[in-house]
């Protein structure tokens, strides 16, 4: 049996365009993951899989900071590590305001809602002393203004 759309195309055309970007050593910092030029983007799902288990208290959170007006919170500040977080655990938030990050084993909720984020950065803000830890973070999206786009940072 042959196979007509290979599994990326249909994510392609589910959620747009895949960014990652390995987030290697926690520190308490503002690290840019990803950057968006040349417009608006819909940013349909945002996952992190932990590659190095997350095991000092910390508080971790996702911010839009955009090249002009005000940086955005996308999800609250979350402690992910006084309750060790292991290697291959999940991360997400549902994309409404306030919400927590999720980790569990294996699935977590995406996006309930896609998210609209100007030309400017995603950053991850992570403090506590000593945090530890590595995430890889993969971001979808689509395009909303022409050549608007995503890299990773």
């Amino acid at each position: 049996m042959s196979t007509i759309i290979q599994g990326n195309q249909v994510r392609s055309i589910l959620f747009g365009v895949r960014v990652s970007k390995s987030y290697a050593a926690f520190a308490a910092e503002t690290a840019t993951l990803f950057t968006v030029t040349g417009g608006k983007v819909l940013v349909t799902s945002l996952v992190g899989e932990v590659t190095t288990a997350i095991t000092v208290a910390n508080t971790v959170k996702l911010q839009a900071n955009p090249t002009t007006g005000t940086t955005k919170d996308l999800c609250a500040a979350t402690d992910i590590g006084t309750t060790d977080t292991p290697v291959g655990d999940l991360l997400s938030f549902q994309g409404l305001t306030g919400d927590s990050i999720l980790h569990g084993p294996g699935a977590v909720p995406t996006l309930k809602q896609p998210l609209v984020i100007n030309t400017g950065t995603i950053e991850q803000v992570t403090t506590g002393t000593g945090p530890d830890g590595a995430v890889t973070w993969v971001l979808t999206y689509v395009p909303l203004d022409d050549g608007a786009a995503v890299v990773a940072a």
